[in-house]
């Protein structure tokens, strides 16, 4: 008779997700390199997230956004690169390769086809007129060593030229060619985003020609982020790993048989998946509370959240295309949202429907003095408004 399988409750999901995720204040990384590793990778597509994100974990609040930027722009330890779903993340830069291999060269291919579509579509523009602007945009910020979208245009002015963006849909706008060509650039590993302009919160990025990444075979490499993936996210379903990769099911399956991941019961009657050597029990830290910010990579990393997110307060957390907004958490769950008032003080409000208790509003008033002190002053508005964020700053 076959052994029965190992059961994941939710309580245990919860206690993995405090200490994997450095969020129990015991928990916490020393560097931001072990934040960014320990989560696989940081959401990047609100500037402002990867410093929000970081400083909720660390040890050492004093200078969260220097240890970011020194990791960034000096040490090269981190990327920041499109990745899964097409996303923009924060990856360590051992890690490029394999994400840039398993997932982004798929998403670069279709994104140059669509560009030129979109380009020579209605115009005298054609792909080989595409090429040459490329190929003159990479000398010339070649000669630069790093330049804004803007300074290279000054040198090739044909950057300048407009087109149609998504014709027909709801995001149908004109655009500059050197919008999407330096995007599909940086898709592609060619040229990699530099320091912003202006402050941290800035999505306004200068360019640099970016290092060679070595070419990995796409299975090994799907393997090698699944595995990344599980230590940090694991147990998890096929449709968790499905959404968070943007991959084909098959690609999935694969990936999840190459690690030899171990099927458990979740406590939802779903099957979930971990390591081989990832069945054990974790110890418990001590209760605990957090504020993580809009797109943080905790509530974005599953499909399925309703062991850490009561579903009656998805509307007020998230916005219409499913972008989670800054979060108030308590022991492994959802329990509020939080917003910045216009002089930079936290505000929050705790959805759930009995009082959490004088201890969990301690720890609460802890945290939001914590993130106070550290912003000093600086007031981040996410990219992505949500109903709650939105009533909390006003």
């Amino acid at each position: 008779m076959s052994s029965p399988r190992p059961r994941m409750t939710d309580e245990e999901r919860r206690t993995r997700l405090a200490v994997r995720h450095h969020l129990a204040p015991a928990a916490r990384a020393a560097t931001v390199e072990q934040v960014a590793m320990s989560l696989t990778a940081l959401h990047g597509t609100d500037p402002a997230t990867v410093h929000l994100a970081a400083g909720a974990r660390l040890t050492d609040q004093a200078g969260p956004v220097a240890a970011m930027e020194r990791a960034l722009y000096e040490d090269r330890t981190l990327v920041r690169m499109h990745g899964m779903r097409h996303t923009l993340f924060v990856v360590p830069t051992a890690l490029a390769p394999v994400v840039q291999s398993s997932t982004t060269h798929d998403v670069a291919a279709r994104e140059r086809a669509t560009l030129i579509k979109q380009v020579t579509a209605g115009s005298t523009l054609d792909e080989a007129w595409l090429a040459d602007v490329e190929k003159s945009t990479l000398e010339a910020l070649a000669r630069r060593g790093e330049a804004t979208a803007t300074e290279l245009a000054q040198d090739e002015p044909r950057l300048r030229e407009q087109f149609v963006y998504a014709p027909g849909t709801s995001y149908e706008q004109r655009q500059t060619v050197s919008s999407r060509l330096l995007r599909l650039l940086g898709t592609e590993a060619r040229v990699v985003r530099g320091r912003p302009l202006g402050s941290w919160t800035s999505s306004q990025f200068r360019w640099a020609i970016a290092p060679p990444l070595p070419d990995l075979p796409p299975a090994e490499a799907r393997a090698t982020l699944t595995r990344a993936w599980l230590a940090s996210h694991g147990p998890a379903t096929e449709a968790d790993l499905k959404w968070w990769t943007g991959w084909k099911v098959t690609d999935v399956r694969k990936a999840l048989q190459a690690v030899h991941a171990v099927p458990v019961d979740l406590d939802d009657g779903t099957t979930g998946h971990v390591l081989p050597d990832d069945t054990s029990p974790t110890e418990p830290p001590a209760p605990w509370a957090a504020f993580l910010p809009a797109l943080d990579p905790t509530p974005m990393g599953w499909q399925a959240r309703d062991w850490y997110l009561t579903p009656a307060h998805r509307t007020a957390l998230f916005d219409r295309s499913g972008n989670i907004g800054p979060t108030v958490w308590r022991n492994g769950r959802i329990i509020g949202g939080w917003a910045q008032r216009p002089g930079g003080e936290p505000v929050w409000r705790l959805l759930t429907d009995t009082d959490p208790g004088r201890e969990a509003h301690t720890a609460i008033e802890t945290e939001a003095a914590r993130l106070h002190a550290w912003l000093n002053g600086t007031r981040v508005t996410p990219r992505f408004r949500t109903p709650l964020e939105r009533e909390l700053s006003a």
